[in-house]
């Protein structure tokens, strides 16, 4: 498959812009159809559109969407990103921390409603870091600024602690596998600790095991930074600090890895955030190439999305951090300095045939 990291070949006027956000339920930007890759190969993925704040999937009144497209303005009452960091999704619901605001939002697509959590009680946030779901839509949260993980309900009700700051050097991620009954907590240490490591739990918050120290050897890490667990509950570690992705198995015993710094495709200069999707494919943020990377479980590179220009256009980032990918293969990428979450589709087999007999692939 060819390999694409290029300009998005998108065609949009400031006409378009303007009666979108001024005249329709949502601002969110409309552009051509975007697919990747590009011809003449047969297309995957398609661009479906951007979230930058509430107004996106909240009906506000028309008064306030014309006063948004003229002065950018966030109409009084929505919620905006203002440095979003990580995300995650399952059943139409997406669940996006925000570093500055020091809060985290769930995004109801299906109930077109944005609402922050972590408010009050024993599940107040301080500094929210990455952030994992379960099949049951389960929230877990890593707050750095505390050094805890804290667990939620579907609506964002917090139901338990992991961890603390005796057992964490710096918590900067979390995941789960689909059942919940195993949850692997990232602490990314640093310079000054050997505890760059991945602490597995059970579904109770009960200590098994832990994995790694510092170091390169396999099963090490060095500033590790993200997890993501597959359906089959194979778990991908983002080892940043060695340019890396290490592949465990459920139970936390190395199996292989892959990846370098470098330059060329396939290899990390700035890695930020990892997904799995529903086959097993593995995508990779990175902030120095301003793109994101889809593996298969081996490490072989599929293709790439993204590229080298700050343009706000689909399939362009400034800063990409945290990746998602949901049930329905879905892709959620989050841009930091644009503040914005993208959400690609992949598409139907069905879908990829077509278009490309159309297009003549």
């Amino acid at each position: 498959m060819k390999l694409l990291i290029n300009k998005s070949l998108v065609f949009c006027s400031v006409a378009v812009l303007f009666l979108s956000s001024a005249c329709t339920s949502s601002h969110i930007k409309e552009y051509e159809p975007t697919y990747w890759p590009y011809p003449p190969d047969t297309p995957r993925y398609v661009y479906e559109g951007a979230l930058r704040n509430s107004e996106d999937i909240v009906a506000f009144t028309s008064g306030a969407r014309f006063k948004t497209a003229i002065t950018g303005a966030v109409p009084r009452g929505a919620i905006a990103f203002q440095k979003p960091y990580d995300i995650a999704s399952r059943g139409g619901r997406i669940v996006v921390t925000d570093t500055i605001a020091h809060v985290a939002s769930i995004w109801d697509l299906a109930g077109k409603r944005v609402y922050s959590f972590g408010k009050r009680g024993k599940g107040v946030i301080n500094k929210p870091g990455g952030v994992g779901m379960d099949s049951r839509q389960w929230i877990y949260l890593a707050d750095v600024g505390d050094h805890v993980v804290r667990v939620y309900d579907p609506l964002g009700m917090f139901i338990r602690q992991i961890g603390g700051p005796e057992d964490y050097s710096r918590p900067v991620d979390v995941a789960a596998n689909a059942s919940g009954d195993r949850i692997y907590v990232v602490d990314g240490g640093g310079i000054d600790t050997t505890q760059h490591q991945v602490i597995v739990y059970d579904a109770e918050g009960n200590k098994i095991k832990t994995i790694g120290a510092r170091g390169s050897a396999p099963g090490e890490f060095n500033l590790p930074i993200q997890a993501a667990v597959a359906p089959d509950g194979t778990l991908y570690v983002l080892d940043a600090g060695n340019f890396r992705v290490q592949v465990f198995d459920p139970e936390g015993n190395y199996l292989r890895e892959w990846g370098k710094v470098g330059r060329n495709f396939g290899d990390f200069a700035r890695p930020r955030g990892i997904a799995v999707d529903e086959s097993g494919n593995v995508y990779v943020t990175d902030s120095a190439f301003r793109n994101f990377q889809i593996f298969n479980s081996s490490g072989d590179l599929l293709m790439a999305i993204g590229g080298p220009d700050y343009e706000d256009l689909p399939g362009q980032y400034s800063l990409p951090a945290g990746i998602a990918v949901d049930e329905r293969n879905n892709v959620y990428v989050v841009d930091q300095m644009l503040g914005k979450v993208e959400i690609i589709r992949k598409l139907s087999p069905e879908e990829a045939q077509r278009l490309g007999k159309k297009s003549g692939h």
